[in-house]
């Protein structure tokens, strides 16, 4: 009962609701994270199948990496081949998780901001690719790592950004915070 008579309840519930301004102003980075990646990865995804045959690779030796015209109707590792409408569908539930994680609780950090919108950028570049094509192109190839592209870049760093804000950051403003009452 002590929390609610120095009002420690009543900012708690109160925090998520903010003005409507307020909250459009926190949208804008992580849209134009969103933008910025779901354009490059289309973008890159464009050129190479524009100039590279499907299977053909450049350079064609003598690199540790190479670009190459690939196709993957399956999940991340080759997993799910040709579960096309079952990727669609989780794609969805996915970005819906992203928003909804985004918004509840209320991730206020410029950081967290972008790790989400790397996210979905690339979940929705990747699921217009399912929808468009039936396959994502992937093109980046190290030696003994499955293909990928940027979509697939951006949710990874995306997700441990993520990660590392909650177990790390998280904890130190935790501390603050109890240090401050």
């Amino acid at each position: 009962m002590s929390d609610i008579a120095e009002g420690h309840l009543d900012r708690t519930l109160a925090s998520p609701v903010r003005p409507a301004a307020a909250r459009g102003r926190q949208w804008w980075l992580l849209a134009l994270v969103a933008i910025v990646v779901l354009a490059a990865d289309q973008l890159s995804k464009h050129l190479v199948r524009t100039h590279l045959q499907m299977g053909e690779s450049w350079p064609s030796s003598g690199w540790f990496v190479h670009i190459s015209h690939v196709t993957n109707t399956g999940a991340a590792f080759g997993i799910l081949q040709d579960q096309t409408v079952f990727l669609v569908v989780t794609s969805l539930i996915g970005l819906g998780a992203i928003v909804l994680y985004y918004l509840y609780p209320p991730f206020h950090h410029p950081v967290l901001r972008v790790a989400f919108g790397m996210q979905l950028g690339g979940a929705i570049g990747n699921l217009s690719d399912r929808v468009r094509l039936g396959s994502v192109t992937d093109f980046i190839k190290f030696p003994h790592y499955p293909y990928f592209n940027v979509a697939d870049s951006c949710i990874v760093v995306g997700v441990c950004v993520l990660a590392w804000f909650l177990v790390f950051r998280d904890g130190r403003d935790g501390e603050q915070q109890r240090e401050q009452r």
